[in-house]
């Protein structure tokens, strides 16, 4: 029994050799085309280039006597002498690629007549030192009539060789008329066999592969009772058994599982609505496929009117047309800015704010079918937030006076009674007065910080060098990092572009910073501050050597009271980094932490450039 495959060989195994047979015959066809065009080019080319260079070179010799008659002497005969060089040279190439008959005896008289010119040439110039008229007559009758006559043999040498080029190029073309004849007369049994055995084969494939191209339409609408005809044999015999044995393995899988799939579906739309924040689902085409009740209430459209519209006719908001775009570009949760994370939605009591968060759907084959919005309502935490800063703010402002009286009191007691303390009450007396200072230090950083957060924060904003800002913080730090052994070095350029910063502010987060990094840095390590421009601002780093961020700590090192548990070095009120990063935001900046434990960190906050703001 031939199998399918072997039917296909044998159908196409003629074709394929007549094919081969005009490979060959086109191989050599262009051979003997090349042979042609090669001794065109090495037969008569040489010998053509030889004749035009003689020419130029004999006028130039001519212009050479010329200039001799003229008196400009040193001239004329350092042109004759080149041009006799290049005339010389050329032809002897010319006698030494003779190929058209005739061309010897043109050659050769050129030869001749070319030695008697260098005679009366030579003639010429012993006249001209003597008499200039005779000078003139000898070039008139003798030297001027030799002259044309080697320049028309020297033409009469081309136009040999062009016509002798003309004819190998005619026979060139006449032979690439045969061989397209030839190609063309056996490339057209080659089609004829070929459409033959083509409809042969596609009269013995067609039928059955037809019925199976209807029955997969059936099954892929569904229909999983389709059954393909058995007929024939070999691998169509085969693929029809196996394809009927596959729809009925379908069938009952299908019904088995048709139950099961509406039950998790239901289940899944069930825990949709049940969500207390709001869901919006869309697909590949940022085309809204599901979405739950909160999130018709949040958006104020019917779910029935939202489903298959565009993301942007439901939710007009750029930035969140964006973040989905980018998730499903990239397959990752898009970052978004502090004020692309919150969604405000206009309400009749004032504006109602929704966190925002996006996240891409990948299925099992790596495949991202969509992404879901994800609007979780804050509108109470943001006012309690409000209420705190506001109670931090009016609880520090209390605390401040009499905290200061306080230190006042302790300060006076260490001064005036410490004669008459013993050495267990005085040192009680300066734990009372570090302390004093260290919640005094607190409260300012608390209010610092509501300030901030409550936009009251006074910026004045200047032109200024980073290398000035860099000088100032490190001179405050130099000291502390000497007397713990680490070495401090600052590598910002001083041509840096000015930035637009505050100065005092930037400054104390450059030393909030820097502090930082000397006390979690061990003695004899490192720390560097350092600053570069990229794009349209200035990048300032403080790289340290120290034990590094542990990386469950990385994602709230800026938030407030968070302070690392490195033993000795712990300390502060973990107000600092938040301090800083509010900062930064008010500057259009940002600020972020870069850290491998046991491996050091490096902070790092731009600055924009001054006139790009």
């Amino acid at each position: 029994m031939k199998t399918l495959r072997s039917k296909i060989f044998l159908g196409y195994g003629a074709g394929m050799v007549i094919v081969a047979l005009i490979l060959v015959l086109a191989i050599a066809l262009l051979l003997r085309l090349g042979r042609a065009s090669d001794a065109i080019l090495q037969e008569n080319y040489l010998s053509t280039l030889a004749a035009e260079n003689m020419i130029n070179d004999i006028e130039r010799q001519d212009s050479g006597v010329l200039l001799i008659l003229l008196d400009f002497k040193e001239l004329g005969i350092k042109e004759l002498h080149e041009s006799e060089v290049g005339f010389l040279q050329w032809l002897g190439r010319a006698k030494d690629n003779i190929t058209v008959p005739g061309e010897r005896e043109v050659v050769e008289a050129i030869e001749k007549h070319y030695t008697a010119y260098l005679q009366d040439v030579s003639q010429l110039r012993l006249t001209r030192e003597m008499d200039r008229d005779h000078a003139v007559a000898l070039y008139h009758d003798q030297i001027l009539p030799r002259f044309r006559t080697i320049r028309d043999t020297c033409i009469q040498l081309r136009t040999l060789n062009h016509e002798a080029m003309y004819t190998a190029s005619r026979q060139a073309r006449h032979l690439a008329g045969q061989a397209v004849l030839f190609i063309s007369l056996i490339g057209g049994a080659a089609i004829l066999v070929g459409m033959t055995f083509s409809l042969l084969l596609s009269r013995l494939i067609s039928r059955p592969v037809t019925e199976l191209k209807n029955a997969v339409s059936h099954l892929a609408e569904g229909d999983y009772s389709v059954h393909v005809p058995v007929h024939g044999g070999g691998e169509l015999r085969l693929l029809a058994e196996a394809f009927n044995d596959m729809a009925e393995k379908l069938k009952h899988f299908h019904n088995m599982n048709i139950d099961q799939m509406l039950a998790e579906k239901r289940k899944s739309e069930a825990i949709i609505r049940s969500v207390d924040d709001g869901l919006v689902v869309v697909d590949e085409k940022l085309l809204i496929t599901n979405l739950n009740p909160k999130a018709t209430a949040i958006f104020q459209v019917d779910p029935e009117d939202a489903l298959g519209k565009h993301v942007l006719e439901v939710v007009r908001d750029e930035s969140i047309f964006q973040g989905l775009k980018a998730a499903l570009e990239s397959g990752q949760p898009p970052h978004l800015t502090d004020e692309e994370n919150v969604l405000p939605v206009p309400k009749d009591d004032g504006d109602q704010l929704f966190q925002v968060a996006i996240l891409p759907m990948r299925s099992r084959a790596g495949v991202i079918p969509g992404a879901v919005l994800v609007l979780r309502d804050i509108t109470r935490m943001k006012e309690l937030e409000r209420l705190k800063s506001e109670f931090v703010m009016t609880a520090s402002h209390e605390l401040r006076t009499p905290l200061t009286s306080i230190g006042m009191s302790v300060g006076m007691l260490m001064e005036s009674a410490a004669a008459k303390l013993t050495d267990q009450e005085r040192e009680l007396l300066g734990v009372c007065h570090e302390e004093v200072n260290r919640l005094k230090t607190l409260v300012n950083d608390l209010l610092d910080l509501s300030k901030i957060e409550a936009g009251r924060l006074e910026i004045s904003l200047e032109p200024v060098t980073p290398a000035f800002l860099s000088l100032q913080a490190s001179t405050m730090i130099k000291p502390q990092a000497e007397a713990g052994g680490i070495a401090l070095t600052v590598e910002v350029p001083e041509d840096l572009p000015e930035v637009l910063a505050d100065p005092n502010k930037i400054v104390w987060v450059l030393v909030n910073l820097l502090a930082n990094a000397v006390r979690y840095t061990p003695s004899g390590g490192h720390v560097r501050l350092l600053g570069e421009r990229v794009g349209d601002a200035v990048h300032m780093k403080v790289q340290d050597d120290g034990p590094g961020v542990p990386r469950e700590m990385q994602s709230r090192i800026f938030d407030k009271f968070v302070r690392l548990d490195q033993g000795e070095a712990s300390g502060g009120s973990g107000l600092g980094l938040a301090i800083s990063k509010e900062i930064i935001r008010a500057h259009r900046g940002g600020i972020w932490l870069e850290s491998e434990p046991g491996r050091g960190s490096t902070f790092t906050f731009t600055l924009p450039l001054a006139g790009r703001v």
